[in-house]
């Protein structure tokens, strides 16, 4: 199954998963908890139960046992739900049986509460960021039953393997323009629009926030404008920072803080994951990504602390902290989705340190003014098992960006609140739109875990995709 996305070079490795097909034979993965183990092993017979019983199976979870048949050729596999509330609490856990299984084309058997979501995780799990290795393919595959939708979770998969990938790569290898090539990469061959913006005519084109953050870097900042659909649909925006490597500018980052800056594309790239999904299902909306694609580099042309500039919006900016950039960019760019008053405005953006102190790495926040939208946000987390967290916008803290010299600064005084200071920041410039929605995103994953590789991660897209696909289902 080869990926939608054959000209976005990240792409190595098809995905994992076969539809149902009764006359491919293929190996067993047997789903079991404790309490019902000792049935499942008196089912497999005296010689396998026995073999079970001493290799230790205990059907912990993620614990996983090949089998043997009687001529010592592989006969299926016993994997581990733990007990009861274990599999609750880590959703993807079946999908751990990609990285354990060895070469075949399995299938799951037995007491799975959700078939999808387990094919899904699977496929998830079997992600490997291979550009520059040599790619092994171990060649596990999982067949899915007629009951699991193929096509929605392939498409699922293709947009978070996207946004794991343009997450992963290194920023000498991804900067603006090759963000840019990878936009007109999914939405070209589907019939959409892209447009950019570059360097200096930046200026002319009144995005003079995104020219100064980019304007220290010798590769030239650019404004990503990419259209799709019937323009008479719903007007669906999404908006995502394209910081393709953040070195802090003036206020440079120290080197720990630096290490992963590669992600500060984060925003952007599941934005773009999102679109893939839209595009992929073929929405009935008019969807339009704008993505502010810069580097945030350190020499004689950099911005400066101190500085004041113009925004799109007409506000003036004082630059408090050069570290502060990704809402800078941001602000030109919601400013100019918000002309066209779209119905529903999406932002997303690996944005501050704050909301990790909040709410750590993997509950990423949210902020809106629009309590309906707030409502089918959450539920939609809860339901795609994609956490998310509605924080508020808290009006007593706007003075906190106050600038004495300018209409607002770019970074809040005190160091309290960060991440509610930064989406007040960008309220500012969404005037018209109504259904607005901030999202302060981690896009990594510091830590292994089912269904979810240490890496660059989507966050947020499925919950989104849910939303959307729910308020403009396809006739």
């Amino acid at each position: 199954m080869q990926s939608r996305f054959p000209a976005v070079e990240c792409f190595a490795l098809s995905l994992p998963l076969i539809a149902f097909d009764p006359a491919l034979a293929v190996l067993p993965i047997r789903v079991v908890t404790p309490d019902g183990l000792a049935a499942r092993l008196d089912a497999l017979g005296a010689a396998a139960s026995a073999f079970a019983r001493a290799a230790g199976f205990e059907a912990k979870a993620g614990q996983c046992l090949v089998l043997p048949d009687a001529n010592g050729a592989i006969a299926g596999a016993l994997f581990g739900l733990g007990r009861r509330g274990e599999a609750a609490r880590t959703p993807f856990l079946p999908g751990k049986a990609a990285s354990l299984l060895p070469a075949g084309t399995w299938a799951f058997e037995g007491p799975l509460e959700d078939e999808t979501l387990a094919a899904l995780a699977f496929a998830l799990e079997s992600y490997r960021f291979t550009r520059y290795k040599t790619a092994v393919d171990r060649a596990v595959r999982l067949m899915v039953g007629e009951s699991v939708d193929l096509a929605a979770v392939t498409r699922t998969a293709e947009a978070v393997f996207l946004a794991r990938d343009l997450v992963n790569t290194p920023a000498n290898d991804l900067g603006p323009a090759e963000l840019a090539a990878t936009i007109r990469a999914v939405f070209e061959p589907a019939g959409g629009v892209v447009v950019e913006t570059v360097g200096e005519d930046l200026l002319a084109a009144n995005f003079p926030l995104v020219h100064a953050v980019g304007q220290g870097s010798d590769r030239p900042p650019r404004l990503i404008d990419a259209t799709w659909g019937d323009a008479r649909h719903p007007k669906v925006t999404l908006v995502g920072k394209g910081v393709v490597f953040d070195s802090g500018g003036l206020d440079i980052k120290p080197d720990s803080a630096m290490l992963l800056m590669k992600k500060d594309m984060g925003g952007a790239a599941n934005a773009l994951a999102l679109a893939s999904m839209i595009i992929g299902a073929g929405l009935p909306v008019r969807l339009r990504l704008i993505v502010p694609a810069v580097e945030n580099a350190i020499s004689g042309r950099a911005f400066r602390p101190g500085d004041v500039f113009p925004s799109r919006k007409g506000l003036t900016v004082e630059i408090g902290n050069t570290d502060a950039e990704g809402r800078l960019v941001l602000a030109d760019a919601l400013a100019l989705a918000d002309e066209e008053t779209p119905v529903l405005l999406i932002d997303l953006a690996t944005l501050t340190g704050a909301a990790r102190v909040a709410l750590g790495p993997d509950l990423p926040p949210f902020y809106t003014h629009d309590d309906a939208l707030a409502a089918e946000i959450a539920d939609a987390a809860k339901t795609a098992f994609d956490p998310l967290w509605r924080m508020p916008l808290w009006p007593v803290y706007r003075p906190m960006i106050d600038s004495k010299i300018a209409d607002i600064a770019n970074a809040g005084s005190g160091g309290f609140a960060g991440s509610i200071t930064a989406a007040l920041f960008l309220a500012d410039f969404v005037e018209h739109t109504s259904a607005w929605v901030h999202l302060d995103i981690y896009a990594w994953a510091p830590a292994a875990r089912p269904g979810r590789p240490e890496g660059g991660e989507a966050q947020a897209i499925r919950a989104l995709f849910t939303v959307i696909a729910a308020r403009w289902p396809k006739a």
